[in-house]
């Protein structure tokens, strides 16, 4: 890894007259992106930026509003300011691509009170190519030593009414729809109380992030955090008459503050990513590059890869998550009741891990396995419900490890915490501890229901510590966490990579059980802009079954099969599942060769094109192999556009497999019609893509010997 550091000049301001502050300002590498800092004659902090100087995020204001303590929001004077430059390349151990330039230019500004008791605070900018990102520091002082934040202060006063892509500042759950609105007609509380979420609070009219915007201009803008620890979840109030966005914490019902911290401390960074067009707020690393960098050392031990298991069959209704015990005297006891639909049998599991390891698929997810799953939602008691060392009667988890490993399959294990977190942090150490014994290494955790203690919400400080302590601790035993119902991704997994992927926005099991028809055909050319910037999705894609009329009438996916291909290319995730029944697959055995043989994990990613909410089109290289694989998808609009393939090597012929819409496919009249191409190609060959209403085009490019 090679880091340049210049640090170009420190300003000295000692005056408290504030007719003598200057304002600071600094660019971006490129000179493109500006940020402008001052002070107002009252001493409130602010700032602005500009790209190409125009003005971007006019006059906001800066500061905290403390419990039982005078706010941090005027009387300032600037005591000191540092510019400095900063400029390396660092390598992800897995993800989109390898190498990773981490370039910007940093301006640090330290503000003290002008009147009593005179604390300070440091406000940092880092201004890169494509964005922006800000923190607050608080620095060790002798005038205070803790805060209760109230609440934080943070304002974006944007300059136009942007055709705006949200979901409601939910304090519980990201598994919301998205919406497509100007700015100004965000109303985030008409979804109070829906149907389909386990929990839901939805306070204000605020929206969660990543918020994404596209101007009239054609100006692209992405609002989210980054390293988010020991600290609440943000939210933007949004203010639809002046155009302005504010933080917005979530609370707690158990403390009349949001935040408590211990000085010194660092607050999360607040993005805004900028760019001129879509693909290039796909091709930012402005998030992950304002995490610190890897502190567990080597990972190694995971291993990205496709899986298969034990739960669309659940969702569908095939089977169960339970078996049937009852509660006797404090412990779950087979009464000879059980129903007979257990889906995690020792039978099953070893019928998924024949399949996989048929099919180069490196593990199988077992859902339902342990005791617990009879009494686990919608019961105020929940705590002590789950057991996560032991296993139902019919599942025998040491010969499924056995014979996983005698056919080269990991088991992928699964914690479901029904929010009974005090439970769950009381056996993790066990349950971890168990999995180091089987030599498993990854895990999806999930966290369904209200949290307990009753009072706290899925986004709030309290939840946030509990998600990556899990993280850290899971990290000991060489386990890889993909956390469900979790709190939002930001970049953390730079600095703990066994944070591997996680759900954190509406998925494909809204196709199998929700009320209001599922995932619409727009849902995930929208997600690619927004929840993917955050991180890695375990989306769960590859339903080749679309209508599944045998269980649910009335429920399907909207797509066509060649988009459910598509995605894998499209939305990352260094693991991903095939998440259909395995009787889907072996009745397709054409379509299917594209998961057989498509890639998890990559050395470069190029974004060919896109359009917020329309359409995106990916390709990217697999690490190792350097093969190339292209995913393309559209909302309920048809495309057809030409793709060139001159992101592959020079003097390289390849095999391209092309699996795309029929000429009769559709979404929802004739999903499955599916034709199959293979070309010659090479960097010189360019290609047109038809895409049909809610489909899309895969294509795997091998390498011609």
């Amino acid at each position: 890894m090679k880091a340049i550091l210049i640090v170009i000049f420190a300003l000295l301001i000692v005056s408290c007259n504030s007719s003598e502050v200057k304002s600071l300002e600094l660019s971006s590498p490129n000179n493109a992106i500006k940020v402008g800092f001052n002070l107002s004659q009252s001493g409130k902090p602010y700032y602005m930026v500009t790209k190409e100087d125009k003005v971007i995020i006019d006059t906001s204001y800066l500061g905290f509003e403390f419990k039982n303590a005078p706010a941090f929001d005027k009387n300032f004077i600037i005591k000191n300011s540092e510019i400095r430059t900063f400029n390396e390349t660092w390598h992800l151990p897995w993800g989109e691509q390898l190498d990773v330039i981490n370039n910007y230019k940093e301006l640090k500004v330290e503000l003290q009170e002008k009147v009593s008791p005179e604390r300070f605070l440091n406000i940092v900018f880092r201004i890169y190519d494509d964005g922006v990102g800000f923190r607050y520091e608080f620095p060790e002082q002798s005038r205070l030593k803790e805060v209760e934040i109230i609440e934080e202060q943070t304002q974006f006063n944007l300059t136009q009414d942007y055709k705006t892509f949200w979901i409601p500042g939910d304090w519980d759950i990201y598994e919301h729809l998205y919406t497509t609105s100007r700015l100004s007609e965000i109303d985030a509380l008409k979804y109070v109380g829906h149907v389909n979420l386990a929990q839901t609070y939805i306070p204000e009219n605020a929206v969660n992030t990543p918020v994404t915007m596209v101007g009239d201009d054609g100006l692209h803008l992405s609002f989210h955090e980054a390293a988010l620890v020991d600290y609440s979840g943000m939210t933007l109030k949004v203010d639809t008459e002046n155009l302005n966005l504010k933080s917005h914490l979530v609370g707690s019902e158990n403390t009349d503050y949001k935040v408590k911290r211990s000085l010194p401390f660092n607050t999360p960074w607040r993005t805004i990513q900028i760019t001129d067009n879509a693909p290039d707020l796909i091709n930012s690393n402005l998030i992950l590059n304002l995490n610190e960098p890897n502190k567990i050392g080597d990972v190694s031990w995971f291993k990205p890869m496709k899986y298969t298991g034990v739960w669309w069959e659940m969702h569908l209704g095939k089977s169960s998550w339970d078996y049937g015990m009852e509660m006797v005297g404090g412990h779950w006891t087979d009464t000879g009741k059980a129903h007979g639909r257990h889906g995690a049998t020792t039978e099953n599991v070893k019928r998924f891990i024949d399949f996989s390891a048929k099919n180069n698929i490196g593990g199988v997810l077992v859902e339902g396995w342990n005791t617990g799953w009879e009494h686990w939602i919608g019961f105020e008691d929940r705590e002590g419900v789950f057991d996560f060392v032991t296993t139902y009667p019919d599942y025998d988890i040491a010969e499924v490890v056995r014979y996983g490993k005698e056919k080269g399959v990991d088991i992928i294990m699964h914690h479901e915490t029904s929010s009974a977190t005090d439970t769950y942090e009381i056996q993790q150490d066990a349950a971890y501890a168990l999995m180091q014994k089987y030599n498993m290494h990854a895990v999806k955790s999930g966290y369904v229901g209200k949290i307990l203690p009753k009072g706290e919400y899925h986004h709030g400080q309290h939840m946030v510590n509990k998600y990556n302590n899990a993280a850290i601790k899971a990290a000991k035993y060489k386990v890889a966490v993909n956390a469900h119902e979790p709190i939002k991704p930001t970049g953390l997994r730079r600095t703990y990579p066994n944070i591997i992927s996680r759900e954190g926005l509406r998925g494909q099991e809204f196709n199998a059980w929700a009320e209001d028809g599922g995932n619409p055909p727009e849902h995930l050319p929208i997600v690619a802009f927004t929840r993917m910037l955050a991180g890695p999705i375990d989306y769960t894609p590859g339903i080749f079954n679309i209508k599944f009329d045998e269980f649910k009438k009335n429920n399907q996916v909207n797509t066509t099969l060649a988009q459910q291909l598509a995605l894998y290319v499209v939305i990352y995730s260094p693991i991903q599942m095939a998440a259909d029944l395995v009787e889907h697959y072996e009745a397709n055995p054409e379509p299917f060769q594209f998961i057989k043989d498509v890639g998890v994990d990559w050395e470069t990613t190029k974004v060919l094109n896109g359009e917020v909410g329309g359409y995106v089109t990916i390709a990217r290289k697999e690490r190792e192999t350097g093969n190339w694989f292209l995913g393309s998808i559209t909302d309920e609009n048809g495309r057809t556009f030409d793709v060139n393939f001159d992101f592959l090597d020079d003097n390289q012929e390849y095999i391209a497999t092309v699996y795309k819409d029929g000429k009769e496919a559709h979404w929802d009249k004739n999903p499955l019609d599916i034709k199959i191409e293979i070309l010659t190609v090479s960097n010189r060959s360019k290609l047109t893509l038809e895409l049909a209403e809610g489909g899309g085009v895969a294509i795997s490019i091998i390498k011609k010997d």
